[in-house]
């Protein structure tokens, strides 16, 4: 389904359910393209932090002492 920008102010509600529904909605202005309208997914399993944590996987002591060369490339350390 394509609605021109001005239509789509005025029935942004219906449009969105459509979207949801499945249809494709795609928002135009002078006949091109802007838009278009799309359920948003959610990630039924996000990550957690400390997820393996409890299976003993930890990281060494000296992870986040760094690579010098890389810090002086970026500013963050005098070479």
């Amino acid at each position: 389904m394509e609605v021109n920008l001005l239509e789509a102010k005025a029935k942004l509600s219906e449009l969105v359910q459509r979207s949801v529904a499945g249809e494709e909605v795609i928002i135009t202005k002078a006949g091109e393209p802007l838009v278009r309208l799309i359920k948003c997914e959610v990630d039924p399993n996000p990550r957690r932090l400390g997820l393996y944590k409890e299976a003993g996987i930890s990281m060494g002591e000296d992870f986040h002492d760094g690579d010098i060369e890389l810090a002086v490339m970026f500013g963050m350390e005098e070479g």
